[in-house]
């Protein structure tokens, strides 16, 4: 089943899909929602609505309507897509994203049993009921639920349960600091022919010294800081998730919002061909 099938297979059953690229990230805005200079899409933090008919704004993208996700816009996303994600908050789901064999082995010892769908490197357990997202609510977990994606991997084995108060009080407990959001970083894996490790380490560390040390325009920083480092290194496969959470972090400690940071990072992707 290719991309828009799966897509309309699972607008049909109430899930609303949408295309990812490579490294698993949402396709950039087009230029007219570009740094959302359209006032942004019905339940983001910004005027609106926008009515573009692109597959723009990542989650808020996401749509049930079987017309738009066939349409003429949607149509060269749709070719391209490395895989389908979908908006888990609006199919009234919350997923508990266990991304290694500690955070599986935690799960299975405390969550009530219920869905569970095989990822790359762990499991998402899925209940019924919506919460807010968050992400690292402990070590190897995240929560996708609102204003938040997953990618459709199957729909799972096991009945699902309803979203119990232990997954709740995962956010609830959590102290009001900036979160960095788990980025994947390119695909390839490709061993980095001319740069060593503490080179690497050392960029990251200069690109979070230029964010921390701008004292005005942060957004127009963030997005040429994250273009410098993607450029360098976007490349070769040596960029890790703990280099893009540093870098998320150090811009949300400036007041950007979690949005934002996707977004600059996905338009520096973008600028660069990615």
């Amino acid at each position: 089943m290719n991309a828009l099938d799966t897509a309309l297979h699972l607008a049909a059953n109430g899930i609303p899909p949408l295309p990812l690229r490579a490294g698993k990230v949402p396709f950039g805005n087009c230029r007219a929602c570009a740094r959302n200079a359209c006032g942004g899409r019905p339940n983001m933090k910004a005027p609106g609505p926008c009515t573009c008919p692109r597959p723009c704004h990542a989650w808020a993208a996401a749509t049930t309507d079987p017309t738009v996700l066939r349409s003429q816009e949607w149509a060269r996303a749709w070719r391209q897509a490395a895989a389908v994600a979908y908006h888990p908050g609006a199919a009234g789901l919350t997923v508990v994203d266990c991304d290694n064999a500690d955070a599986i082995a935690w799960a299975r010892e405390t969550l009530p049993a219920t869905r569970t769908v095989p990822t790359t490197r762990g499991e998402h357990w899925l209940y019924l009921g919506t919460m807010p997202s968050a992400n690292g609510v402990r070590h190897g977990v995240d929560i996708k639920s609102t204003m938040a994606y997953a990618r459709w991997l199957g729909s799972g084995t096991g009945t699902m349960a309803a979203l119990p108060d232990v997954v709740r009080a995962l956010t609830a407990a959590k102290p009001a600091a900036p979160v960095p959001i788990r980025v994947p970083a390119l695909a390839g894996g490709r061993e980095c022919r001319h740069r060593t490790p503490a080179y690497l380490e050392r960029g990251i560390a200069m690109a979070e010294q230029r964010i921390t040390e701008t004292s005005s325009g942060v957004h127009t920083a963030v997005y040429r800081t994250f273009l410098a480092v993607l450029s360098t290194h976007g490349r070769c496969g040596c960029l890790t998730e703990d280099h893009i959470a540093r870098l998320f972090t150090a811009a949300q400690a400036k007041g950007e919002t979690a949005r934002h940071c996707t977004d600059a990072w996905t338009n520096a992707h973008t600028r660069l061909g990615l």
